[in-house]
């Protein structure tokens, strides 16, 4: 009880000197202020925004639970129209999900209906979010290494 007498005298000094402290310091210690001007301006501007792929049939689904099969995956998509695949994707060593997969409609107007109907829904427990996907960038070696070969065709 006495410890508590001690620091209520503290706590109203310390706000009435907030109070009359020149606003850049209320803007640093105060949690509601919306713009904090002694933050670089890199952190000030919105992150540049993914480009978006151009629509096509083929879905990338993140943000799988790792419980998602790819029969899970595809009932949940097929009552926004046709699907023709649906995978998820899955680590070769331990056959876990990798969280996230494609789903591939038979018509384009599907397709956008599904990125309509499932971006942001829940499935198994899980956000996940749909999105056109995006053509696969092709290998680049690093180091200058030639691409690996296929075993037994060595020389």
């Amino acid at each position: 009880m006495a410890m508590m007498a001690v620091r209520l005298p503290a706590i109203a000094r310390a706000a009435t000197e907030m109070a009359s402290a020149p606003v850049g310091l209320r803007r640093l210690f105060c949690s509601n202020a919306t713009n904090f001007s002694f933050l670089s301006p890199q952190a000030n501007s919105e992150a540049p925004a993914r480009p978006q792929a151009e629509p096509s049939t083929n879905l990338f689904v993140s943000g799988l639970s790792k419980r998602t099969t790819s029969e899970g995956l595809r009932t949940a998509f097929a009552q926004f129209g046709d699907v023709a695949d649906a995978k998820v994707v899955t680590d070769r060593v331990s056959g876990y999900s990798k969280g996230f997969g494609f789903v591939r409609y038979a018509t384009l107007e599907d397709s956008a209906k599904g990125i309509a109907g499932m971006d942001g829904k829940f499935l198994d427990g899980w956000v996940i979010f749909a999105e056109y996907a995006r053509p696969r960038e092709p290998y680049r070696p690093q180091n200058n290494m030639p691409p690996p070969r296929p075993y037994g065709n060595r020389y």
